[in-house]
Formats: C-alpha cells, sequence, structure tokens
C-alpha cells in the first residue's frame, strides 16, 4: 500500500485526484496505474483500470487472475465490474469511500448474485493516510477555487 499511496502522488502532481494502484503476481509487481481521467479526457482512466489495460498486455490476458490489486480507496462500480471481469483473485484498498465505494460502502459488489466472480478483499488498509492524502487534496482545491 506505501507503493500505491507513491503512486496517487503522481496522480496528485499532475492536478489528479491521488487514486495509485497496482497488481502483485507472485510477489512482484506487473502492472501499476493512477488517476489520469483529466490528462487523458478519458473518464475511464481510474488508477485500477489503467493498472489492468497494463497487466493485460504485460500478461497477454483478458483474464489477469491469480494477482492482488492494491488501491488507495475503495474501486467505483466501474473499476469493480473491470476487476470482477479480469477474474481479480483478491482486492486490498484503503480509504473506504462512502458514498461511491462498490466493495462494501455504497454497493456490495463483491457478493452480488449477477456476477460470477468472488474477489476477496481486504479494506482499511493504512486507511488514515490514504483517507489523508484525498481530505488535503480536496480541501486545497476547495481553498484555490475560492
Amino acid at each position: 500500500m506505501q507503493y500505491a499511496l507513491r503512486l496517487a502522488q503522481r496522480a496528485e502532481d499532475k492536478g489528479e485526484v491521488p487514486v495509485g494502484a497496482l497488481i502483485v503476481k507472485d510477489g512482484e509487481c506487473i502492472a501499476e496505474g493512477w488517476n489520469n481521467s483529466i490528462a487523458t479526457n478519458d473518464p475511464t482512466a481510474h488508477a485500477e483500470i489503467v493498472a489492468l489495460r497494463k497487466a493485460g498486455l504485460v500478461l497477454n490476458n483478458y483474464r489477469i487472475t491469480q494477482v492482488t490489486l492494491y488501491v488507495t480507496l475503495e474501486p467505483c462500480v466501474m473499476c469493480m465490474g473491470a476487476l470482477s471481469n479480469a477474474r481479480i483473485e483478491r482486492l486490498v484498498f484503503g480509504a473506504f469511500d462512502p458514498k461511491r465505494g462498490c466493495v462494501c460502502s455504497a454497493l456490495n459488489l463483491t457478493d452480488a448474485v449477477f456476477l460470477n466472480h468472488r474477489i476477496s478483499w481486504q479494506g482499511g488498509v493504512l486507511e488514515s493516510t490514504c483517507s489523508a492524502l484525498l481530505k488535503d487534496f480536496f480541501q486545497a482545491k476547495r481553498t484555490r477555487n475560492r
């Protein structure tokens, strides 16, 4: 999660919402990403999606199995759908997202009966650090916009 936080900082340095993600297979990071929606004019360029795209290329497969995805914020509905479709085995996230989180907060897609893949997960890893990064980012943005 420490590395995911460094990736989130890269997003913040570029004016993006500071979320970072990495994918680990057999103890090795095979892909990483950070939010990049503004720079790419791509609403799907969330950290998780960027990492999934890179992992697919590394593995030469659209199924990204037997991996753990680490991300600093609880994934949204789009990202959870992608993680399920990719067949991610395990998800570890930092901050919970009560408004848009779709692991266990706003929705619980890890147990959705209409999905045929189950992702094991752990939330709250370095939660206060991940949460503070996001809160500080949005507070600074509100201050600049005044």
